[in-house]
């Protein structure tokens, strides 16, 4: 087997859950496993979670997974249903269905269901990709509030820029949101993992923890240790070659990197097939023996390789960290121009997973 391994640490998925309900006590807490929980496994990462108020997903292959491992939990279906069946199944399975646009509604209310569902009005309060504006809003409250097909009425929104926490937009979608206050809902939910952190006026009656979940910051500028947030995976290997290469000759797909002087290059059996970013440029760090080495050339589909001149020790079977425990990924993303969100979700599946409860 290829020596490349994403590690994922469900202790550390649970710590950070309980640190999402620190920060908010007396709140309930969706977990969101969406994306195969961030690319660490939805079917391990909701069985690790039996004390989960719920889970948060984005469709209905994904909803029917959680169900089948937790029949307690509330299971939040994030886009709603996009086809007017899709709520058949959904009452069905038992979950809770955000409605965000007129379509939606209309098609709820013309199903003849099994038993009615937990609906969340979804406001768009600025950030303008789904939702009602807040005038559409109340009407749909008005028509929805007292259906048969709706057991509980709630109200959803999410922050454009809580990541960033001067931005002035998030006191726009806050005091919009909190213009709907005289409506009558049974749940509210507005904090996402940024306004968890340090947002204590969003937390509202339902958290959505997302990347937190895993250990990664939702901030360019502060770590997750900041938070006491654990990193859930690590991605790490071996080095599989080892070679000399002379000054002024070049490594990887199109020659771009030249050796300016006798540098000793290692070889690491993973690529941007496995979920490493093509975009990582050269410096971007790689753990080799617990050290600190760059990355070289051009990442290909299956290899990377790194320059290891000041790891005269390392040699074939080394161990790697490509991030994890011991280098974050916030801080590979950040040298890839990219977030640890993508990095963590795009680990492919034939990258072998190991689960440490």
């Amino acid at each position: 087997m290829r020596p490349l391994v994403a590690t994922i640490d469900l202790s550390a998925i649970r710590h950070n859950y309980a640190r999402a309900r620190a920060c908010a006590p007396g709140r309930q807490v969706f977990a969101v496993v969406k994306a195969n929980a961030y690319g660490h496994g939805a079917r391990e990462v909701v069985s690790a979670l039996p004390e989960a108020d719920g889970f948060v997903v984005a469709c209905l292959e994904e909803a029917g997974e959680v169900r089948g491992l937790h029949g307690r939990a509330r299971v939040l279906l994030l886009q709603g249903c996009f086809e007017a069946k899709e709520y058949l199944m959904a009452a069905q399975l038992g979950l809770d269905v955000v409605v965000q646009s007129r379509e939606q509604a209309e098609a709820l209310l013309a199903s003849n269901l099994v038993r009615p569902l937990n609906v969340w009005l979804k406001l768009d309060s600025g950030m303008h990709r789904l939702g009602f504006a807040a005038d559409e809003l109340r009407a749909w409250h008005a028509r929805l509030a007292g259906a048969e097909q709706v057991a509980e009425l709630n109200l959803l929104s999410h922050f454009a820029c809580a990541d960033l926490p001067g931005h002035p937009l998030n006191q726009i979608q806050l005091d919009c949101y909190r213009g709907l206050d005289d409506l009558a809902f049974a749940n509210r939910s507005l904090a996402n993992s940024a306004a968890i952190l340090t947002r204590p006026e969003a937390h509202l009656d339902w958290l959505r923890p997302g990347i937190m979940l895993y250990g990664a910051s939702p901030f360019a500028e502060r770590p997750a240790a900041e938070f006491d947030l654990r990193p859930a995976m690590t991605l790490s290997g071996a080095l599989t070659a080892v070679r000399e290469v002379p000054a002024g000759e070049s490594v990887g797909y199109g020659a771009g990197w030249v050796a300016q002087r006798p540098t000793r290059i290692g070889t690491i059996s993973c690529g941007y097939a496995d979920g490493y970013p093509r975009c990582a440029p050269a410096g971007t760090p790689v753990l080799v023996g617990g050290q600190r080495v760059p990355l070289v050339g051009r990442v290909s589909m299956d290899l990377l390789t790194v320059d290891i001149t000041a790891v005269p020790e390392a040699q074939v079977g080394t161990p790697v960290e490509l991030w994890g425990e011991q280098l974050p990924v916030d801080e590979v993303a950040a040298t890839c121009g990219t977030i640890g969100y993508e990095l963590l979700s795009k680990v492919t599946a034939r990258v072998a997973r190991r689960h440490r409860y």
